[in-house]
């Protein structure tokens, strides 16, 4: 791994790749993988088969779980050795303004004060867009039960959600990574034009194979 990038964030909706992309970063680099470890949630697939009755409950479990991750972060040395992680503890909020409503959002709001969340920076976050049809196909591929009950219209939200999150993002180093049209995990040319892409990158906004719906 490039010496300025010890921490590095795949992040992405769900089914775009970023567990797999993460753990081939890591064996690449010699680094250690974080897990968002989401299928650790007991309150998920009741979620994804009733989001009204059960968003509160699988967002504060995360929420709770954010917060012993971030422990974890500062247990760990971040300045000697390298990490991978397939999650931004930042990203939580997304999905809390996403599904509460405003009386759960305002609970959520000031448990999430009182936790004061305070993560490391990553050095480097990719970021790992696709149209809808390619992560229901992907999701569909990998089939997790629970995962197929995901409604499109659910996925649109939750990709526009990405879309707004990191237009203005600014925090660290950027790479947008359209992976419609390129496999990096299975095809090792592609793979490899994304290691190229990353040991040039310093700081800024980046883009890997850009298209209509990128940022």
């Amino acid at each position: 791994m490039p010496e300025r990038f010890r921490y590095i964030v795949v992040e992405g909706p769900i089914g775009v790749g970023k567990t797999s992309l993460a753990h081939r970063l890591a064996d690449e680099f010699g680094g250690q993988v974080l897990l968002e470890k989401a299928e650790e949630n007991p309150f998920l697939a009741s979620f994804y088969h009733n989001p009204r009755q059960y968003a509160l409950s699988a967002q504060l479990h995360f929420l709770l779980q954010r917060a012993q991750q971030v422990q974890d972060f500062r247990q760990a040395d971040m300045f000697h050795g390298s990490y991978v992680a397939d999650f931004m503890v930042d990203k939580d909020r997304l999905f809390a303004q996403m599904t509460l409503n405003s009386d759960e959002l305002a609970l959520y709001e000031q448990i999430y004060t009182h936790l004061t969340l305070d993560a490391p920076r990553p050095d480097l976050v990719i970021y790992l867009q696709a149209p809808i049809e390619t992560l229901r196909e992907r999701i569909a591929r990998r089939g997790i039960e629970y995962e197929q009950q995901i409604r499109d219209d659910y996925l649109l939200r939750l990709s526009e959600s990405y879309t707004r999150f990191f237009h203005d993002y600014d925090d660290s180093a950027l790479l947008t990574v359209n992976t419609r049209s390129v496999d990096l995990i299975n095809n090792d040319d592609d793979y490899r034009e994304i290691l190229d892409k990353i040991n040039d990158i310093h700081s800024g906004r980046h883009y890997f194979n850009q298209s209509s719906f990128a940022l």
